[in-house]
C-alpha cells in the first residue's frame, strides 16, 4: 500500500470532482497521470457517526463515468455470471472481501457494517465503481471483477482526462 496523506489541494480537488466536500478523507490511493485524486480511502464512520462500509472509493470523474457506462451496458450480470463459472475467480473474490474488511478494520471497527464490504463482495456484483476502486488501490490480482472492469475499458489512469479546471 503506498496511500498518501491527502493534502489542502487534494480536499480542494475532491471537492471539485464531487461537487462536495470529500467526507471521511483518511488517504489517497491512487491518483490520475496529471496527479488528481482518483481513488480515495474513507473511514469506516464519517465524523458525524454514519458508517460507511466504502473503503476505496473512485472520485475521478472519467473513472465514474467509466464505470457507469460499464453497468449501463450490463456488465455486472455478466461478472456474476463469470464468477459462479470460475471457482479460482470466486475464491479470489472471497478472499479480496476478506482483504478488504481487513484493511478497513485498523481504522476502527463498526458494528453495523460488520462483514458488508463493497460492490456485492463477495457473492454478487453490485457496483463497478467500488471494484474499480479496490483493483486500482490495491493493484491487478487482488479483485478479479475489478480488474476484468478495467480491461474492458478504454480508460486507465496513465492517460489524464481530467478537465483543465480540476
Amino acid at each position: 500500500m503506498t496511500w498518501e496523506t491527502p493534502s489542502a489541494e487534494d480536499y480542494r480537488q475532491l471537492a471539485h470532482q464531487l461537487g462536495r466536500p470529500m467526507r471521511g478523507l483518511h488517504a489517497i490511493a491512487a491518483r490520475c497521470a496529471c496527479g488528481a485524486p482518483a481513488v480515495v480511502v474513507t473511514l469506516p464512520r464519517l465524523d458525524d457517526g454514519t458508517p460507511f462500509p466504502t473503503l476505496y472509493y473512485l472520485s475521478l470523474p472519467s473513472g465514474t463515468k467509466e464505470a457507469s457506462r460499464l453497468e449501463a451496458a450490463g456488465r455486472m450480470a455478466e461478472y456474476e455470471a463469470r464468477l459462479h463459472q470460475d471457482e479460482q475467480a470466486r475464491q479470489q473474490y472471497q478472499k479480496a472481501h476478506e482483504d478488504f474488511l481487513h484493511t478497513r478494520a485498523q481504522w476502527g471497527v463498526v458494528p453495523e457494517i460488520d462483514g458488508i464490504s463493497a460492490g456485492g463482495m463477495p457473492e454478487r456484483v453490485k457496483c463497478l465503481h467500488a471494484l474499480i476502486a479496490h483493483s486500482l488501490a490495491e493493484g491487478p490480482g487482488v479483485n478479479p471483477v475489478g480488474d476484468w472492469a478495467l480491461a474492458d475499458t478504454q480508460w486507465s489512469l496513465e492517460v489524464c482526462r481530467c478537465s483543465p479546471e480540476v
